[in-house]
């Protein structure tokens, strides 16, 4: 029997490279629910080609038009974000694609993870902000969470078969992004424009600037820490321009395994989908004849200081990592939007970790109440 996938955020890029994977796997995957915030022309879409028994729209301002616009299906049409939390519980879900951007996806996985559902985890944010709270609740409900970032997935297939014990080190890769040789003062002038030029990987607009703030490097530090059981300094980010090596695991005898593949995301969705298969595909290899030198070098945090503001928060625990992230996708936007510079961007999350109200053994309500109080504190810095 296939799979039924809840895919939320599935107009964004990696719900639209799963809905590849379904295309490929028919008989494998289908799709019972489409959750998307606001891009209602490509949900529609979606829906006709895929025909899940719901869709749901996060901004309700769109139902009458998603309604309308789907009123000669039978497809259920729900809006808001408690119907999101409604679908993801549906006894016919077997895995939710958390895709959604940002502290949104909180609430929706962990409604996912009470109902029992297996986790396909792209929303990185979730495990920042409420690490604790989402592993605590996956062991109570006993709700896989398999990982779909391309590094974190590189990690799991790493340490599969071995004895978590044995892990001595993650060694976590980075691109180091559009701006990996700009000297600090060159950094004081780039333009949003430039940082959305990710050399390796296709992305959406918020993952891409954090790509290039190094910030989503950091969110992977945060990520690793709950996901894989280690500490925060078991944890070496290396610059890896080629992106080839996704990840890699020292062991305590001194051997490192690594994942290797191209810079596709659609590789980590389909095996955090069919794990533990590995389903045959047609996805692109890696033409050795082409590959002339793997580099690696050190990340530099005084160029991208956002890298270090992570380790400080997970460091410090609590709720800082919750502060860290809301800031930050405060100054993301506003870089974006230009109002805020590139090098703005740590300074209003130092600034934010700094101000807010700090408690060491937050609750699910007082995160959501960190997150707003972050919020505003950053805003009053961008105008």
């Amino acid at each position: 029997m296939s799979k039924q996938l809840a895919i939320l955020g599935s107009t964004g890029s990696i719900g639209t490279q799963t809905l590849d994977i379904v295309r490929q796997y028919p008989d494998r995957y289908s799709v019972y629910a489409l959750t998307a915030n606001t891009s209602i022309d490509l949900l529609v879409r979606q829906a006709r080609e895929f025909r899940p028994a719901a869709v749901c729209i996060a901004d309700e301002t769109y139902y009458p038009q998603l309604l309308d616009a789907l009123a000669d299906t039978d497809i259920k049409v729900w809006a808001g974000s408690q119907s999101i939390e409604h679908i993801v519980q549906a006894g016919e879900v077997d895995i939710v694609v958390a895709a959604m951007v940002g502290f949104a996806g909180l609430r929706p996985t962990i409604a996912a993870i009470e109902a029992g559902k297996t986790i396909a985890l792209a929303n990185k944010e979730t495990l920042v902000v409420a690490g604790a709270v989402m592993q605590d609740s996956a062991l109570r409900y006993h709700a896989p969470i398999l990982p779909v970032d391309s590094e974190h997935s590189a990690i799991f297939q790493s340490i599969v078969g071995e004895n978590a014990e044995s892990i001595e080190k993650i060694l976590l890769t980075a691109s180091g992004g559009p701006f990996r040789t700009f000297t600090k003062e060159q950094l004081l002038s780039v333009t949003a424009e430039q940082a959305l030029r990710h050399p390796n990987w296709q992305m959406g607009a918020k993952i891409t600037i954090d790509s290039a703030t190094m910030m989503n490097k950091g969110f992977e530090v945060i990520e690793a820490k709950w996901l894989f059981g280690v500490q925060y300094d078991q944890i070496e980010v290396l610059v890896h321009p080629q992106s080839i090596v996704h990840s890699a695991v020292q062991f305590r005898d001194g051997a490192v395994k690594a994942q290797l593949g191209t810079p596709d995301m659609r590789l980590p969705i389909l095996y955090a989908l069919s794990y533990p298969e590995r389903l045959p595909s047609t996805l692109p290899r890696i033409d050795w004849r082409t590959i002339r030198s793997l580099d690696f070098e050190q990340a530099d945090t005084e160029r991208f200081p956002c890298l270090q503001l992570a380790y400080d928060a997970i460091a410090k625990g609590g709720n800082m990592p919750c502060l860290l992230n809301a800031a930050n996708e405060v100054a993301n936007l506003a870089f974006r939007e230009g109002r805020c510079t590139f090098m703005d961007i740590p300074e209003v999350i130092d600034q934010t970790m700094h101000k807010a109200v700090f408690l060491h053994e937050p609750s699910l309500d007082d995160l959501f109440e960190s997150d707003n109080e972050a919020r505003r504190i950053a805003s009053s810095m961008v105008g």
